[in-house]
């Protein structure tokens, strides 16, 4: 009989995934824990079992956009792959959007959510990408106190109906730029009625089958730049299904997120609502980022974890050289790293996770709410990385299966690609972290007094090298940082990006550490600190000061 290699399977993906399971039984109290587990347990089901399984024999369907009709009328109607429409319904059935509102749990909803996010991500070929927008779009909505808006949208974004769920855009890049939203050149004009009409172009528009839409424009006469930009809310259709002056110009061709249907529109004259203001839209918007930038990090999690597991149950499949794959040390030893890479991002995501939820029942101490805007950006910068180098290493742990199409594997590269760019790429997000720390830089000694508390209960003498390095990357970084103030700005913004991953990095293997004392206390298990130990050792401290005129040299025209 000729040899046929078994392929990678999954279980349960709540009962099989122990990091979950222990962060869980740290953060929740026990009645918590017991209510919530249920859903967990059968989210978990479905993503191992049938969402996975349709996500495999749906590997090749990807959304299609028909502009006309037989008859030569305009429609523009996009048709999304079966799994797509699969996921909406279980995504609304089972609360992915609607336990965050619902804060059956207080603040500890959030992390219910997250929770079913991390599962659900990873077998839905990024359905995570609308429910991100439409939690953040209920966020922005409720923190306007436009109750107009409120009333008409929100529930219908909060549903676990779904017949009656929305899910929202957000459209604000443009052909003058993505980042520099000030650059935005849509404008909103009243008519005779009053209502306003938005015209322009928006060059980068997900999920374009989505009900209604938060975005950018500039209020006739109003300044140039982001004040100028006002936030509007929209809905795409009318009641008999024909779009409201939209003109979908074409879908996007993309390296990766690909069952996305992201699109470029055309707004002429599109029927508007102001949802707060006249100006100030960028920062009327801001919501919706913090929530969209959490959800980034929970699904780069959620996308390490999957590439982990199956690369880690096809070493246990695979004979080569006289042995199994995880029986070898090199192969083993880079499994490890992976899985210690993949720790920290869970634990710095669902570390933010849990103070959004207190920010949102308004159970936050000014010091966390420092500590909240600039771990945001921090989390989702550092997360995005570690999930694009681990799914490449990942892929790789298959050898050449990995780079076969039809084994579902390097979907799970090109998925992870978007995660630095989309919601604001490294370099973005490092000055934005600047920013948060403001002159005073009050909300680095925010992060650092979290960071000596939590390494004040280590007792484990096995975690003392681990804690060592933790501290000696926040000393670095806090001289490095008062330097470079008295250095000027070309100097802050030069290593900006090595100054933030050093925090995130650092801030990650605090939470590892703080994470595997408990775990020693409470259950006796070594994991967490073998995962801890390694990530100290794969490189915290990337400050390593560069001189801005070497790299002017090297990118000199020729």
């Amino acid at each position: 009989m000729p040899f046929n290699q078994q392929p990678p399977t999954l279980g349960n993906q709540y009962e099989d995934d122990r990091l979950l399971r222990s962060f869980l039984a740290r953060v929740l109290p026990t009645e918590v824990l017991r209510d919530v587990e249920p859903s967990l347990q059968e989210m978990g089901r479905l993503s191992g079992g049938e969402l996975y399984s349709m996500q495999l024999a749906d590997r090749l369907n990807e959304p299609e956009l028909t502009q006309w009709d037989a008859w030569g009328n305009r429609i523009d109607r996009i048709e999304v792959s079966p799994l797509w429409q699969l996921a909406e319904r279980i995504a609304a059935e089972h609360g992915v959007v609607a336990t965050a509102y619902e804060r059956r749990h207080g603040s500890f909803s959030r992390v219910h959510q997250c929770a079913l996010a991390y599962l659900f991500t990873p077998s839905t070929d990024i359905y995570s990408c609308p429910l991100a927008m439409t939690d953040g779009a209920a966020h922005t909505l409720l923190a306007s106190g436009n109750q107009s808006l409120i009333d008409r949208a929100v529930p219908h974004l909060t549903t676990r109906n779904p017949a009656e769920f929305w899910t929202s855009g957000q459209w604000m890049t443009e052909l003058t730029g993505g980042s520099d939203v000030g650059l935005s050149e849509t404008v909103a004009r009243q008519d005779a009625e009053g209502v306003w009409r938005l015209y322009g172009r928006k060059w980068f528009t997900s999920a374009t089958t989505s009900q209604m839409a938060l975005t950018l424009a500039r209020p006739d006469g109003n300044e140039a730049g982001g004040r100028g930009l006002a936030l509007f809310y929209l809905e795409m259709r009318d009641a008999e299904g024909h779009l409201r002056n939209i003109r979908i110009d074409r879908l996007k061709d993309k390296l990766g997120t690909r069952k996305v249907p992201t699109a470029e529109l055309t707004l002429t004259g599109t029927p508007a609502e102001l949802v707060c203001g006249r100006s100030n839209g960028v920062r009327n918007i801001a919501p919706m980022l913090n929530i969209t930038r959490l959800w980034n990090g929970i699904s780069a999690a959620a996308l390490m974890r999957r590439s982990v597991a199956l690369a880690v149950d096809y070493a246990r499949k695979r004979v080569a050289f006289g042995s199994q794959l995880i029986e070898k040390p090199l192969h083993a030893d880079t499994l490890m790293s992976l899985q210690s890479e993949t720790e920290a991002t869970f634990h710095f995501a669902f570390y933010v996770a849990e103070l959004t939820g207190r920010s949102e029942m308004k159970e936050i101490r000014e010091e966390e709410s420092l500590l909240l805007r600039l771990l945001t950006p921090l989390m989702k910068l550092t997360t995005a990385k570690q999930a694009v180098a681990v799914a490449s290493e990942a892929i790789e742990a298959f050898g050449g299966a990995g780079y076969v199409e039809d084994t579902g594997l390097p979907v799970l590269l090109r998925d992870a690609q978007v995660l630095p760019i989309w919601e604001g790429t490294t370099n973005v997000l490092s000055l934005d972290a600047l920013r948060a720390l403001g002159s005073d830089c009050q909300a680095f000694q925010v992060l650092k007094s979290e960071a000596k508390r939590s390494l004040e209960t280590v007792r484990d003498r096995r975690l003392a090298n681990a804690t060592r390095v933790a501290q000696s990357a926040l000393e670095h970084a806090e001289s490095w940082l008062a330097q470079a103030k008295k250095n000027g700005a070309t100097a802050l913004e030069t290593d900006a990006r090595r100054f933030a991953i050093t925090l995130g990095r650092a801030f990650e293997l605090v939470l590892l550490i703080k994470h595997a004392q408990w775990s020693k206390d409470n259950e006796d298990d070594g994991r967490a600190t073998a995962a801890a130990r390694r990530f100290a050792s794969l490189g915290i401290d990337a400050l390593i000061s560069q001189d801005i005129d070497d790299a002017r040299l090297l990118l000199s025209e020729q």
